[in-house]
């Protein structure tokens, strides 16, 4: 361990593991260290073991429940979108050879009481009882808007610069009421809460456009929601990343403690200490565990995990998304439910594991939060319930050469990671992540 290197990453979180797989690739001499024995970090799928390990420690496993190795239960339940960016990247880097993808059945949204599919399409969603049947004339025009627009040509923008003009004024200019609105923001460009109104409505017009294309090349293919997951758990995506780096010369070092982050005497990384040993870097990556000092609290988040005896009432499925809209509700944030079951390989057959999600509002029982999402699910035959910080870097990096991630939020989706891995990569690298096809495969060459 006492050598230099390009970069030290910490922990096997998935943000770390795409970039420890793109920096090796690049040519960086990657050390890779996580203080587990697993792969995968806040992202990494459990057997019940572990699972019991984690939230009931010392309680033993239900023997009903059935063989260990039967379960990959995710701790951050996530859905990929066909057409994001982390699919992007799983192609360009090949590492979608190390994975089998299944197509999640449905994708639905709450709503007055009651759940609904969500329109695979913008002409489907023109007969959804979503749109008001005054309101179908509007939203067509609005999903034709953004089916022409052209950034290129002013003549496809109807007098609106979706750069600086926020989706109120967007909203306004379609004449599309408060519930055209929730399904817009919510079901189709997946936003977690109202803030994303006052923003540029490019961020959420290009989100509602990338729905629309992931739904349409979901329905090519029989599909029901636009949605896919790995086989086997969320917890192969960064161990798929791992591997890349490791096909590059990129060395892994996990169930490995670190005891300081040695800095040099203007304040700049320099290393880090492990035991007596000590490996030095220019750089170094790492999620908000390991860099306490680095980082600033910008909220909690809800997550519960529940093994059910049968699927979801009303969804009719093997697998589900279930967005509940804050407005619905009556709070700040959506809430999220993801349904999975041995479909994709994630439990034993006849159980299956639902996990919700949001952000917490209050201090008080995180059950009452999500008490809406609970009842929809039916009855649970075991559930874990955790609150988890989120965290943000307090500064970006460059002065000191530590870059922190970000905590993963409530969303049910990889969007935001993907926006993180390419933010982070700039403040790394000082150039923007361009995607270019992976170069002949290391281990071909050898």
């Amino acid at each position: 361990m006492d050598e230099e290197y390009d970069v030290i990453i910490l922990g096997t979180g998935l943000t770390e593991c795409i970039l420890s797989g793109i920096l090796s690739v690049e040519g960086k001499k990657v050390l890779h260290i996580d203080r587990n024995n697993f792969y995968g970090g806040e992202s990494a799928s459990l057997n019940l073991t572990q699972l019991y390990e984690r939230f009931r420690s010392g309680a033993p496993v239900p023997a009903e429940l059935g063989r260990d190795r039967d379960y990959y239960i995710d701790l951050i339940p996530k859905f990929l979108i066909q057409d994001e960016g982390l699919v992007n990247v799983l192609y360009y880097t090949d590492v979608l050879r190390y994975l089998d993808f299944v197509a999640i059945a449905t994708s639905m949204v709450y709503c007055e009481g009651k759940i609904y599919k969500v329109p695979s399409t913008p002409a489907e969603a023109l007969t959804s009882p979503l749109i008001g049947f005054f309101q179908k004339n509007n939203a067509r025009k609005f999903f034709e808007y953004l089916q022409n627009w052209r950034e290129s040509d002013p003549a496809t923008h109807e007098g609106l610069d979706l750069n600086r003009h926020t989706m109120v004024d967007v909203y306004k200019h379609f004449s599309l009421n408060e519930d055209t609105q929730e399904f817009i923001g919510h079901a189709m460009a997946l936003h977690l809460d109202d803030k994303y109104k006052t923003r540029p409505a490019r961020e959420t017009c290009d989100h509602v456009i990338m729905y629309a294309n992931s739904a349409s090349r979901a329905m090519s293919r029989d599909a029901g929601s636009p949605y896919i997951y790995p086989q086997f758990g969320l917890g192969d995506l960064p161990q798929g990343f791992a591997r890349l780096s490791a096909v590059y010369a990129g060395t892994f070092m996990l169930d490995t403690p670190v005891e300081e982050i040695v800095r040099d005497e203007k304040g700049q990384f320099a290393g880090v200490r492990s035991g007596e040993q000590i490996a030095r870097a220019k750089q170094v990556i790492g999620d908000p565990s390991y860099f306490r000092d680095n980082v600033r609290k910008t909220g909690r988040v809800i997550r519960a995990i529940c093994i059910l005896n049968d699927a979801i009432p009303k969804t009719n499925a093997h697998s589900a998304q279930i967005i509940l809209p804050q407005r619905q509700t009556g709070r700040e944030h959506d809430i999220y439910i993801t349904c999975l079951s041995q479909e994709q390989k994630v439990c034993p057959q006849g159980r299956w594991i639902a996990s919700i999600s949001t952000i917490a509002e209050t201090s008080g029982d995180p059950k009452e939060e999500i008490a809406s999402a609970l009842k929809l699910i039916g009855p649970i035959e075991q559930i874990f319930i955790g609150v988890s910080d989120i965290y943000e870097p307090a500064a970006d990096g460059t002065s000191d050469n530590v870059f922190v991630s970000r905590s993963y939020d409530a969303t049910s989706h990889f969007e935001t990671v993907y926006d993180d891995v390419k933010d982070l990569y700039k403040r790394i690298t000082g150039k923007e992540l361009v995607l270019q096809k992976r170069p002949i495969d290391a281990e071909q060459k050898a």
